[in-house]
């Protein structure tokens, strides 16, 4: 399980492709990599990674989110690549990020050449980063490309508190648990764990449904499979990796709050029934308790009684100043999501395309599978492909799925392989472009 929660949260993402030019080590504190092909085409590709928990990383600097295919296909077809690893590296880092990403741009600018257009691409949370890069800079990138992104960091983490709360509340009942500022940050989450590991019977599945559905959580965790008949029990992976384990009181919260300088979440004020109407998952939540002979309402009375989570103010100014982003974005955008990611769900991406101030400026692409950031080198191919022809010719491209399809088939088998994080392996997939529309989000922050 700990493995599926690295993967989950990480979003551990490429390795190698042979250097061209060699790059000192780091700027200020942060390490950094650079690869330029003789045959530069001008046009830049400035990665930003995603979340890596304490004690988790990759050995060396990341370019791109696909195993090796994708930075080979762009270093032989002339773009250069160049990533950060951010001040730091673990958690939260994106206040960092953006500040080291640009001071990065600003040495290949000295260093290298201006390049003719920068595109900042990220994945996960890099993805959000991405997006922050090109609203904070205005000038400074032709485009963006934001994969399994993560734009409003306060909504997830307040939704890793809804989660985490239904479970101590209704699996691990009358138990010393700390949600946040926990006093014993291991025990805490151990206790978390071990309720989600045991809500093994009908009635146990029922409460691990509500607390997917308050989050909006899907229940498709393998990329590599279709999406299963059961789904909650894909919930409860998603549930103990990513928001027990990776955001947990021993996880990622303890992360959180130290550069917040407190506590950013809360539940005060939150109708968990009303949560509930809202969610998609409604309906299988209400099946799940049919079937278990569970009283809904019962549930969400207690809920309701439960004692309240409130925030400290300057964390909260925190998350809204350095992880949010505005939606004023000067430049075309492409993301691409799974339609049942539960790491980052897809209501992330509908949330940041209501904000951005331009809506012509964005085209939201879905593939139709589970997992976290489980895109083939094609799908990503095709995607950056989308972006530059707005850049270059001032309109979108066709992005029908069938037309996405066909040019990402043509990249051939090589390229059609999808990362499953859990087990790090890959698996030749046939392009899987979607029309898709997300939930909207149950906790945005604004």
């Amino acid at each position: 399980m700990k493995r599926l929660a690295i993967a989950v949260i990480a979003g551990l993402v490429a390795l190698a492709a042979p250097a061209v030019a060699a790059p000192p080590q780091s700027i200020g504190n942060a390490k950094f990599r650079v690869e330029v092909p003789s045959n530069w085409n001008g046009t830049l590709l400035l990665y930003s990674h995603g979340y890596y928990p304490v004690g988790i990383a990759p050995d060396e600097t990341l370019l791109a989110n696909r195993l090796y295919d994708t930075p080979e296909w762009l270093l032989r077809n002339g773009f250069a690549l160049a990533a950060s690893d951010f001040e730091g590296l673990h958690g939260l880092a994106i206040e960092p990020a953006v500040r080291d990403q640009i001071a990065l741009l600003d040495w290949f600018e000295a260093n290298v050449g201006k390049p003719r257009r920068t595109i900042a691409t990220g994945t996960s949370m890099g993805g959000g980063i991405a997006a922050q890069l090109a609203e904070r800079n205005p000038g400074r990138f032709q485009g963006v490309l934001a994969m399994c992104g993560e734009y409003d960091p306060q909504s997830t983490w307040n939704t890793a508190l809804d989660v985490t709360f239904t479970v101590k509340t209704l699996l691990a009942e009358g138990q010393d648990i700390d949600l946040v500022k926990a006093r014993n940050p291991a025990a805490s989450s151990e206790a978390l764990q071990q309720a989600v590991l045991g809500a093994q019977d009908d009635k146990g599945r029922a409460r691990i449904a509500l607390a997917a559905a308050i989050g909006n959580i899907p229940g498709w965790y393998n990329p590599h499979e279709p999406e299963p008949t059961d789904k909650i029990a894909d919930q409860a992976k998603w549930i103990y990796g990513a928001y027990v384990w990776g955001m947990g009181p021993a996880g990622g919260r303890e992360d959180l709050e130290r550069r917040a300088g407190g506590n950013p979440s809360f539940n005060v004020g939150v109708d968990y029934r009303r949560l509930l109407g809202k969610s998609y998952l409604r309906n299988e939540v209400e099946k799940a308790y049919r079937a278990a002979g569970l009283n809904l309402d019962e549930d969400l009375d207690k809920l309701a009684k439960a004692p309240r989570i409130a925030p400290d103010p300057q964390a909260v100014a925190y998350m809204y100043r350095y992880t949010v982003a505005s939606g004023r974005m000067p430049v075309p955008i492409v993301t691409l999501h799974s339609t049942r990611d539960g790491g980052a769900v897809s209501d992330q991406v509908r949330w940041y395309a209501d904000e951005i101030d331009r809506p012509d400026r964005i085209k939201q692409l879905y593939v139709a599978r589970g997992g976290h950031c489980g895109f083939s080198a094609a799908e990503e191919l095709t995607a950056l492909k989308t972006l530059l022809h707005k850049i270059d010719r001032g309109h979108w491209p066709d992005t029908s799925p069938a037309k996405l399809n066909i040019e990402a088939g043509e990249y051939g088998s090589a390229y059609q392989n999808v990362l499953f994080l859990d087990t790090f392996g890959d698996k030749e997939m046939a392009p899987a472009f979607t029309r898709f529309t997300p939930p909207k989000p149950l906790r945005p922050s604004h």
